[in-house]
């Protein structure tokens, strides 16, 4: 188990690079000037190729993705454009905002996706079944943004009982998380009742029954051992890619995260940040994914035994090695 998660945590390595790469290639194509978006069109070229040379975007691209490459092995982010101030210190200021609307976000639509699921999956065809479809059906086609507006418009104007921008307190915290939790909870609903109703159908279920077991005993003891599976492994997805996607309500919430951060030095040009931003999140969506893929050998007796039976193999091998050594030298 040790050796697989070095290795994982080495393949992240070249996956890094190559994000990080393929950013500065779209950066060098797309046009614009951030020196001249910065200083205005006022400004004589003198000035303009003064702060470029400083910035070093004068620079050949292999020169200033070593460079960059180089900085990130020292800590180093860059400054950004904007503010002056190093991009590292800024992201992690605004990342604990981002970080908790994500966990607040996903453990919400776990709360709603699955209970939802199993009771679409145990009611099939029936009206509770039809009804999960339709609202599943309805919260994944709803745009993000367009529910979020509606939440501003009902809960924060009509009813005026939450607040519709900042983070002042704790109730600036539920439109957000509300507006990222339906989607996710219809998705966790679907794959959930997919993969109950998978499981209901096969054999071992219908001995248990057969054996007199309570159906509840059935449903959560057996059945949701192996339907819950694929289901961690939707939910690792969603959190990874709810980092990047708060992006939506930090906007339309006024909420001061890395999403929003992101988009402000998109608007700017600010290639430190939206260097810097992208490598952070992406090393964070790679470390999710090896953390459920661990869960995976905890839930799954399967994959347990799979590194119990090589580990035994080793074991074994080790072991033959050593007799046919003494036997050679018994022999001697």
């Amino acid at each position: 188990m040790i050796r697989y998660v070095v290795k994982r945590l080495l393949m992240m390595i070249p996956i890094l690079l190559c994000i990080s790469f393929f950013v500065m290639v779209l950066i060098d194509i797309t046009p614009g000037d951030p020196a001249r978006l910065l200083l205005g069109n006022t400004a004589t070229e003198e000035k303009i190729e003064s702060l470029r040379e400083e910035w070093g975007l004068n620079d050949p691209l292999p020169v200033r993705y070593g460079r960059f490459v180089w900085n990130i092995l020292h800590g180093d982010f860059g400054t950004s454009y904007q503010t002056k101030r190093p991009v590292a210190t800024e992201m992690f200021q605004r990342f604990p905002y981002t970080l908790l609307i994500a966990v607040l976000s996903l453990v919400l639509s776990v709360f709603i996706g699955i209970p939802l699921g199993v009771l679409a999956a145990t009611h099939q065809y029936t009206i509770w079944d039809n009804v999960a479809i339709f609202l599943s059906l309805i919260a994944v086609s709803m745009p993000g943004f367009w529910f979020a507006l509606l939440l501003i418009r009902y809960f924060g104007v009509v009813l005026a009982i939450l607040p519709t921008s900042g983070i002042e307190d704790w109730k600036g915290w539920i439109l957000p998380t509300v507006s990222l939790a339906l989607g996710y909870a219809a998705i966790i609903a679907r794959q959930t009742r997919s993969n109950l109703l998978e499981v209901i159908r096969q054999d071992y279920i219908t001995t248990a029954r057969a054996k007199g077991l309570a159906e509840g005993r059935v449903l959560y003891l057996h059945a949701m051992k192996n339907a819950i599976i694929p289901v961690v492994m939707i939910v690792g997805s969603i959190f990874g890619a709810s980092l990047g996607g708060a992006l939506i309500a930090e906007i339309v919430f006024s909420v001061p995260g890395l999403g929003q951060y992101t988009l402000s030095g998109l608007s700017n040009r600010d290639y430190p940040v939206i260097q810097g931003s992208v490598l952070i999140l992406s090393g964070l969506y790679s470390v999710i994914i090896l953390v459920i893929d661990l869960l995976f050998a905890l839930i799954d007796p399967r994959i347990r035994s799979q590194y119990s039976s090589k580990r035994e193999k080793i074991r074994k091998k080790g072991g033959v090695a050593a007799n046919e050594a003494e036997e050679g030298v018994a022999a001697d």
